[in-house]
């Protein structure tokens, strides 16, 4: 589907920025929803034509997308702290981005006549895998504020049934230099105190921003269907622990303190679970690898950014 059409949301979140100039270098025609003016002037330095629209409004989501052969959903609203993810009013707006938008995406690609419907996912939904390999089938268990991350899935399972290609991406843990829950993790580290809740034998899934940004360049020619985004080697939390206490000459920190754990509530009771997930389905249907196999090959750099 070379040089065809792209309608994207999200475009100026940590990884729709890096997907557009891959998608223009692929020789896509890029159209992206904007929330404003300001947005609408990052998006077009990053090579997309921006349209000012609002999710919620679906007549003119509609008209925004224009003709599309494809249509990429990264839109979310997430709190701007990790202290601030502990509290479960601050995921009402990206609750509503999920549920409303993301229906109203799909109705757009559907209305517009697009074949793919490409919607972002959250992979750590998942049950507690102990240290088994976890693939697309295992058992999901959202906990309380993040259950319409299954509200978003179903919208690209219903464009499936339809007859398009619903693809729902389910992205490990991100990290990044851009990202403030890395920088927050390394400013714990280098006090001491691990960022990590959760059993040290307990596995943690992870995956760059950059690595994201190319699954969902590759994911248009997936087949329909769910899919892994992470590395190729989770780390135990001990391993994990680790390797940023190598890269920073510190010791290892010292466990989370049980009263943040029992703060935390059902965030943290998620954050806690072990999650070795399987990357094979997406690597064997599209090609694609990411280029940083492991988070212990990530910290080096990490670290070094101001």
């Amino acid at each position: 589907m070379k040089n065809g059409n792209v309608f994207i949301a999200g475009g100026t979140g940590v990884v729709g920025r890096r997907v557009i100039p891959l998608l223009v270098t692929a020789g896509y025609q890029v159209r992206a929803a904007a929330r404003s003016t300001e947005s609408a002037d990052r998006l077009r330095s990053h090579g997309a034509e921006p349209v000012v629209v609002d999710l919620f409004d679906a007549a003119a989501l509609r008209r925004a997308a224009g003709k599309p052969d494809v249509v990429i959903n990264l839109a979310t609203h997430m709190p701007s702290s990790t202290t601030k993810m502990m509290f479960p009013w601050a995921w009402r707006e990206n609750d509503r981005v999920r549920r409303e938008g993301a229906a109203n995406l799909a109705a757009a690609a559907r209305a517009t006549g697009a074949d793919c419907y490409i919607q972002e996912s959250f992979a750590p939904i998942y049950a507690d895998g102990g240290d088994e390999w976890i693939d697309e089938s295992w058992p999901v268990a959202p906990a309380r504020y993040n259950r319409s991350t299954l509200d978003a899935e179903r919208a690209a399972n219903e464009f499936t049934r339809a007859g398009g290609r619903g693809i729902v991406l389910r992205f490990a843990f991100f990290y990044g230099p851009d990202a403030f829950t890395t920088r927050e993790m390394i400013a714990m580290a280098k006090k001491g105190t691990s960022p990590l809740p959760g059993a040290l034998d307990a596995y943690v899934s992870s995956v760059s921003h950059d690595d994201a940004a190319s699954a969902v360049v590759a994911a248009i020619t997936a087949p329909s269907g769910t899919y892994n985004i992470a590395d190729d080697e989770p780390l135990t939390r001990a391993e994990w622990l680790d390797s940023l206490a190598a890269a920073l000459g510190v010791a290892r920190p010292k466990p989370m303190p049980k009263l943040f754990e029992v703060l935390g509530g059902s965030s943290v009771a998620l954050l806690s679970r072990s999650q070795r997930m399987s990357n094979r389905k997406f690597r064997d249907d599209t090609g694609w690898r990411p280029s940083t196999p492991s988070m212990r090959d990530a910290w080096a750099d990490l670290v070094r950014q101001p």
